[in-house]
């Protein structure tokens, strides 16, 4: 079972040199894990890898556990998930995750604060 968090209505951010956009989609908190949907406009190159780490309200760390991304059919943007373990707890009420990508060896964190409410 899984249940949907507000994301805040975060407003999408410049990535990787302000070349590319990212904006947060959703949040769905599963039973072992949460999964942020996101898109990055235009799309992202193929050689660049993602990473999700992060921590609620209540000190619990949480560690990426995967994802898929694909470029949308007419290939103007990255459409993608990222899932980090285990699930927040039901009493924490916010989540602070950093999304790294990683290009050509360089490492581009960006902070994405969310709400699990």
């Amino acid at each position: 079972m899984s249940r949907n968090a507000g994301h805040d209505g975060l407003p999408a951010i410049a990535i990787l040199g302000g070349r590319h956009e990212l904006a947060v989609q959703g949040l769905a908190l599963q039973a072992d894990s949460f999964t942020i949907s996101y898109t990055v406009t235009p799309a992202l190159p193929q050689s660049v890898l993602l990473t999700l780490d992060g921590e609620d309200d209540l000190g619990n760390t949480y560690v990426d556990w995967g994802g898929a991304y694909g470029t949308s059919p007419a290939r103007r943007l990255t459409q993608g998930t990222i899932t980090a373990r285990p699930a927040p707890p039901p009493t924490a009420r916010h989540l602070q995750a950093q999304l790294t990508f990683l290009r050509d060896g360089e490492a581009f964190p960006y902070d994405l604060s969310l709400d699990l409410s």
